[in-house]
């Protein structure tokens, strides 16, 4: 015990002398109402592994809103014929519940279709939400409302979102709504069941009696080093707001899509800023939960991207021909423009929370929220 106290303090200090400014405010225990039912937030930085939540430790001028929270686990997120996972297969897990093949939406090995979450909640008097920086029909948040066996076919996704029972969207992808090859426009489908659709802003009042789409962008949204702003802290609040005035319990997934890319590219300023943006949203969201109560709180990766690390900068050679390193100097490096098996991390916060500490495959997420729900 001596010793842990000891590592844990030295754990504290290091931390303290490495994030300058004001720490991110501390999370106090939810006071929490008897019989309330649990909202449920999910918040995916896709292709975000231990590396890039690292990140957020030496790039930023404060600690992180990570390190609010207090539960901690790691998920393997192997897919169900491959030891490497992609997105629509990691998000189906989350979904549904299952393992399945790489680009499979929604279904199962055989390709038929499996219930998600949203189905199944939206069943019990749930409102549900999705927000990405990416495409709303890409494939993290496709696989919480579509059914398809390539996360390719995205005007297909896109004719499944006007039918799905998806109250609340924002994000990407105009293009697979409107101008389509097959000549539907699914902008009208959408009003025609129930959807007020927005395509040039968050507007700031909204009809709470109406299903609200947000389709800010052609294909993906602007990468914050080109001016994006606050559109991700922005649209979950606005979420958050409609489902309050809504007076229901809800489920709803936001991804930081685009941290994935900067992996991709091999990019770590592209990737940084977008975890550092997808952190400020999770400040925001865990100052909810923290009001509210009876929310929890979930934040994972579908997987980790670029095989990224922190590494300390190689200042030369010394007379054996070894490496001689500054270990006051990190340069983030990659040591490849695809998926690596890296275990990933997940954070919790809220009712329930515990469950989620410890070891468990991707697929367990939606097993665990499952069983908060019916706690």
């Amino acid at each position: 015990m001596k010793i842990r106290n000891i590592w844990m303090t030295l754990v504290v200090l290091f931390l303290t002398c490495h994030c300058e400014g004001t720490p991110p405010k501390l999370i106090e225990k939810p006071a929490i109402k008897a019989n309330q039912p649990l909202n449920i937030i999910l918040l995916i930085g896709d292709g975000m592994g231990l590396s890039q939540l690292s990140s957020s430790f030496y790039f930023s001028n404060q600690l992180p809103n990570f390190a609010r929270f207090k539960t901690i686990g790691l998920s393997n997120v192997i897919a169900a014929n491959s030891k490497i996972t992609d997105s629509a297969a990691g998000a189906t897990s989350f979904a549904s519940g299952i393992k399945t093949f790489n680009g499979a939406i929604g279904v199962d090995m055989d390709k038929q279709p499996v219930e998600n979450i949203v189905e199944l909640l939206s069943k019990e008097n749930y409102q549900t939400g999705l927000i990405a920086t990416s495409s709303i029909t890409h494939a993290t948040p496709a696989s919480f409302y579509a059914h398809v066996a390539s996360r390719d076919w995205e005007e297909q996704i896109a004719a499944q979102m006007a039918t799905s029972p998806i109250d609340f969207f924002a994000g990407g992808g105009l293009k697979f709504f409107q101008n389509r090859s097959d000549g539907k426009n699914i902008l009208d489908l959408l009003k025609t069941n129930g959807f007020e659709v927005h395509t040039d802003h968050l507007e700031k009042e909204i009809d709470g009696s109406m299903r609200h789409a947000f389709l800010l962008g052609e294909e993906d949204m602007p990468k914050m080093i080109e001016g994006r702003g606050n559109f991700l802290q922005e649209s979950t609040q606005k979420a958050l707001n409609y489902f309050e005035e809504k007076a229901s319990p809800f489920f709803l997934m936001v991804e930081g899509s685009q941290i994935d890319w900067g992996g991709h590219d091999n990019d770590a300023e592209y990737l940084i800023t977008e975890l550092l943006d997808f952190d400020q949203m999770v400040g925001s969201v865990l100052d909810y939960a923290e009001k509210k109560g009876n929310t929890l709180v979930i934040v994972t990766a579908d997987h980790e991207t670029g095989g990224f690390t922190l590494s300390a900068k190689v200042t030369g050679q010394n007379s054996k021909g070894e490496d001689e390193h500054d270990y006051n100097v990190i340069v983030p490096t990659f040591s490849t423009a695809g998926h690596s098996a890296s275990l990933i991390p997940v954070l919790a916060f809220g009712p329930q929370s515990a469950q989620f500490s410890g070891f468990y495959q991707n697929s367990d997420i939606y097993h665990k929220i499952q069983v908060a729900l019916n706690h």
